[in-house]
């Protein structure tokens, strides 16, 4: 088997880290823009999406608040019937104003 004199040893390890950080450098600098706007839209993607899950609790909330009221007051329940179902009492009059609706 050939070895290589050991004078000859130092200048090959030197040129193999060489090319191993060029190679290292020529990778980050290929990668890198790509990968800090990947960074930025992610970020804002983010974002967006606190930004929606904050609306959404806030619309939950809301209707929670509701249903709680509507299940502890009936004079509330009563009313979302009304204006759901259009019902009425039988002693109640209603007066209908406005356009009828085309079919």
């Amino acid at each position: 088997m050939f070895q290589a004199p050991s004078s000859m040893k130092a200048p090959l390890v030197r040129l193999a880290c060489a090319i191993a950080v060029l190679a290292a450098a020529s990778y980050a600098v290929v990668t890198f823009p790509r990968g800090v706007s990947a960074f930025i839209e992610r970020r804002k993607d983010i974002a967006t999406t606190e930004k929606s899950v904050e609306t959404l609790d806030k619309e939950n909330q809301r209707i929670e608040d509701r249903i709680r009221r509507m299940a502890n007051d009936p004079e509330e329940q009563e009313r979302v019937v009304k204006e759901r179902l259009k019902y009425v009492h039988p002693d109640e009059k209603v007066y209908i104003t406005g356009e009828p609706q085309k079919k």
